[in-house]
């Protein structure tokens, strides 16, 4: 297999709707990068899915609810989901996020 270099001018900006905006990043079959972009007062509703997910907060400031449980992060936190587990967040100050998934999600491309 060979290295897959993904330049950002090159990649699509998709509008989820509702201040929400996803770009997807590099990707193999086993692991996926994806920015999405926050406006405030956006949120990210509470779903679950079968890929493990670690999300890199780029900027902003977002309040998670994981599993049930309201946690806030910022910049340079990062938090981990396992397979399976509700999470979804609200963005309280305008932002991005760094999502990583193992395996990619194919529902994405």
């Amino acid at each position: 297999m060979k290295a897959n270099v993904v330049y950002h001018a090159d990649t699509v900006l998709n509008d989820l709707g509702g201040g929400v905006s996803r770009r997807v990043l590099a990707y193999t079959p086993q692991l996926m990068i994806v920015e999405v972009n926050f406006e405030k007062g956006s949120e990210g509703t509470v779903h679950t899915h079968p890929h493990c997910q670690n999300t890199y907060v780029r900027s902003g400031r977002f309040r998670f609810n994981v599993d049930g449980e309201a946690v806030e992060v910022g910049p340079g936190d990062t938090l981990a989901f396992p397979s399976g587990i509700p999470h979804g967040t609200l963005c309280l100050e305008a932002g991005a996020l760094l999502d990583i998934f193992a395996p990619m999600r194919e529902d994405f491309v």
